[in-house]
């Protein structure tokens, strides 16, 4: 009769650990992306969320069901207070069933991972099609190299050069703009990345995954918005004094702003690169 209230009291301060475990997590889990990739207006973005959220919410069960077990066995089994540890308890060698139960658990635990990020990963790392509600009939091999054209229509390649400490991009006409991108909605934007001086990373969380920029070599990453907005992040390398200050950001316009806009930005470019061949032949001019 004495061990009841032990082992209620025992049940209950298991329960009281894992309703504080719940409270301390689940505010920050529903909490926009604290703990999770952020899920912006893009496919592959959204995906990665999603199995990162699945992920994460089987590790949390995992984790549960070790400490009940754990806190379980550590005041079920205790010494009663006032017992004298005389007589030596009982000694267990081990458990045929429990063990083969822990061990096919965890590797159910693992295929069934495996399976759900096969499951996941076409739409994280291969282009989707150009134009809105598109649906891709064929995925590409890779990710990050040697990426296949987006198929269901023509993506945007955007040449994306990092250096320290801005980012430069040269669009498809030949003009360019610095560190913020201007893209279409509903468009395929494959990135061409490299670095001009030291390693770089591009990255803006909510468009998908980073992507790091290297001296002599050519990375590639795309991305789809499906709306309007402004999306900022940010050098995610650290590369030198200066790498707090290496913002990035992409403004996802109408496609029709976005002619617009890529048409005006040429016309300037060659009326300023106009205006200095000028005043360099009047400063040559006046040069005695």
């Amino acid at each position: 009769m004495r061990g009841r209230p032990h082992s209620a009291r025992a049940t209950l301060i298991v329960f009281a650990c894992l309703a504080l475990t719940l409270a301390l997590v689940l505010p920050a889990a529903a909490g926009a992306d604290v703990l999770t990739p952020e899920a912006g207006p893009t496919e592959n973005a959204v995906k990665t969320d999603t199995l990162y959220k699945i992920v994460f919410v089987i590790g949390l069960v995992v984790i549960g069901l070790v400490w009940a077990a754990l806190f379980y066995m550590l005041f079920r089994y205790r010494a009663g207070r006032g017992q004298a540890s005389r007589r030596r308890p009982p000694q267990i060698s081990g458990n045929t069933a429990l063990e083969l139960g822990w061990t096919i658990g965890a590797s159910a635990i693992v295929v069934a991972l495996t399976i759900i990020t096969y499951i996941f990963l076409p739409d994280i790392r291969d282009p989707a099609p150009s134009g809105p509600g598109a649906v891709a009939e064929a995925r590409g091999q890779y990710a990050a190299l040697n990426q296949p054209p987006p198929p269901g229509g023509k993506a945007i390649e955007i040449q994306v050069s990092g250096q320290q400490f801005l980012w430069r991009y040269q669009y498809p006409n030949g003009t360019f703009s610095f560190q913020e991108m201007v893209v279409p909605r509903d468009q395929t934007v494959v990135l061409k990345i490299k670095a001009n001086d030291v390693v770089h990373s591009w990255w803006i969380p909510a468009l998908g995954g980073k992507q790091d920029a290297v001296p002599g070599y050519t990375n590639e990453t795309w991305f789809k918005a499906t709306k309007n907005g402004v999306f900022e992040g940010q050098c995610a390398e650290f590369c030198g004094a200066g790498h707090h200050a290496m913002m990035a950001k992409v403004r996802v316009v109408d496609p029709a702003v976005y002619t617009q806009w890529v048409a005006r930005q040429k016309r300037l470019i060659a009326e300023s690169q106009k205006l200095v061949q000028q005043q360099r032949k009047q400063i040559e001019a006046q040069t005695p």
